[in-house]
C-alpha cells in the first residue's frame, strides 16, 4: 500500500466538504483542517457544504417553539505547490465559526431572541519533510468577524429588548503542527493546533422601551473583547486491507475562551450573554477504493453532552452524534469530484436564562442535514 492509495481515499475519506454538527461545542463549523499539505503534487480544490438544522421545542409554559436554527452554507477553498522535495506550502480559506438563531414569537418567553453571527478565514501554511517519516508545519491565519445578538421576551426581565451590534474585525492567529507517516502502508498520525484569536470589535448596545421604542442602552457604545478559541486535533490514518483505508481524528475546542461580554450589559446585570463549554469530538472511519476511479468512506463521530444540560438560548444543544458517507470519482488523473451526506443527531438541552440559571424551554430530538461537494484538480 503507498500513497496512491491515500490519495485515492482522500476526498472521499476526509468528508471535509460537510459542515460539522450545528453549533458543534457551541460555534464551531469547521474543523480549519491543515490536511491539505498532504496531499501529493500540486492541488487545488473548491469546496461548499450546506447544512440544514431542525431545533425545536417547548417552553416551560408548554408553548410550542418552532425551529430556531437557519440552514447556512460554507465555501471553502485551498491551494498546494510543492517547492521542493522538502517544502510545501499552502493557502485555505473557510468560514470557521458562526451562529444563524432566531426565535418565533409565539414563545412569550423567548420570543424574538436572536443571534447572527459571520466569520471568515484566510490561512497560510508551509511543511517541512525532514525525511519520508516525520514532517512539521506552521502558518499564520486571519479571521474577520461580525455579528449580532437581541434578547427578548419575559425570561430577560429587566433587559428584554436589548440588542448588540458587534461591527466587523479581523484578527490573527497561527497554527503549528508535525506528522509522522509510513507511507508503505499508509500511514500517517499529525497533530495541529490553532491557536486562539483576538478580536476588538466596536460596540452598539440598545434596547427597545414601550412607548417610546428603541433607545442606546445605558453608555450605548463601547469596544467588545471577544476571543475565538483555540483547538488542537490529532488525524489518523493507516491502510488496513488491500485498498482499504481506516481514519479518523479526536479534536478538542475551548469553546469556554469565547465569551460575549458587552460592557453595558455586564454592568447592568453582572454577567455577559454566552457561557459554552470545552467540547472533545471524536471520528472513527473506513474508506475502501473500489476501482481506480470510484472510492467511498463511511465515519461516525461523537461529542459527549454534558452533565449539565442547561444552555444558552442562542446555542440549544448538547453534545451529539454522527454519521457520514461519502463518495469521490476521478474524471481522470487531475480532476476528482467529491460528494458526502451526514445525518447528526444533537442531544436535547434546556436554554436557561437568570441568575440562578432557570431552564425555560425543553429542546428533544432534533438533527442537522449536512451535504457537501468537492472539486479537486492536480496540476
Amino acid at each position: 500500500m503507498t500513497k496512491t492509495l491515500t490519495a485515492a481515499l482522500s476526498c472521499a475519506t476526509a468528508l471535509t466538504c460537510l459542515p460539522l454538527a450545528v453549533a458543534a461545542g457551541g460555534i464551531e463549523r469547521t474543523t480549519q483542517s491543515s490536511q491539505i499539505l498532504y496531499e501529493t503534487g500540486n492541488h487545488l480544490e473548491f469546496a461548499l457544504g450546506f447544512a440544514n438544522p431542525q431545533l425545536s421545542g417547548t417552553d416551560v409554559l408548554g408553548t410550542s417553539i418552532d425551529d430556531v436554527a437557519d440552514g447556512y452554507y460554507l465555501p471553502s477553498f485551498a491551494v498546494k505547490f510543492d517547492v521542493s522535495d522538502k517544502v510545501a506550502l499552502a493557502l485555505t480559506y473557510d468560514r470557521p465559526f458562526g451562529a444563524d438563531i432566531a426565535y418565533g414569537d409565539a414563545s412569550a418567553l423567548l420570543g424574538g431572541t436572536f443571534a447572527t453571527a459571520s466569520t471568515n478565514s484566510l490561512t497560510a501554511l508551509a511543511k517541512y519533510q525532514f525525511n519520508q517519516n516525520f514532517s512539521a508545519f506552521a502558518g499564520l491565519r486571519g479571521v474577520q468577524a461580525e455579528g449580532q445578538v437581541g434578547l427578548s421576551g419575559a425570561a430577560y426581565g429587566g433587559v428584554n429588548g436589548y440588542a448588540v451590534d458587534l461591527e466587523s474585525d479581523t484578527g490573527f492567529g497561527y497554527v503549528i503542527g508535525a506528522a509522522y507517516e509510513v507511507p508503505d502502508i499508509a500511514l500517517r498520525v499529525a497533530l495541529t493546533y490553532n491557536s486562539k484569536v483576538d478580536l476588538t470589535m466596536a460596540t452598539s448596545e440598545t434596547i427597545d422601551v414601550a412607548g417610546v421604542g428603541t433607545v442606546p442602552f445605558l453608555g450605548g457604545t463601547s469596544d467588545t473583547e471577544v476571543t475565538l478559541p483555540e483547538s488542537l486535533t490529532l488525524d489518523f490514518q493507516t491502510g488496513v486491507a488491500q485498498n482499504t483505508l481506516l481514519f479518523g481524528s479526536i479534536r478538542h475546542v475551548k469553546h469556554s475562551q469565547f465569551r460575549l461580554d458587552p460592557e453595558n450589559f455586564v454592568g447592568a446585570t453582572g454577567g455577559g450573554l454566552i457561557d459554552l463549554e470545552d467540547s472533545t469530538t471524536y471520528r472513527l472511519g473506513v474508506g475502501h477504493r473500489f476501482s481506480d476511479a470510484f472510492a467511498a468512506s463511511i465515519s461516525i463521530a461523537y461529542e459527549a453532552e454534558s452533565d449539565d444540560d442547561l444552555v444558552s438560548p442562542l446555542a440549544p444543544s448538547n453534545g451529539f452524534k454522527q454519521i457520514a458517507l461519502g463518495g469521490s470519482y476521478s474524471f481522470n488523473e487531475k480532476t476528482t469530484l467529491s460528494a458526502g451526506v451526514s445525518y447528526t443527531r444533537v442531544g436535547n438541552a434546556r436554554p436557561e436564562t437568570g441568575t440562578p440559571d432557570t431552564a425555560r424551554a425543553e429542546f428533544e430530538d432534533n438533527g442537522v442535514f449536512g451535504i457537501g461537494m468537492k472539486l479537486a484538480y492536480k496540476f
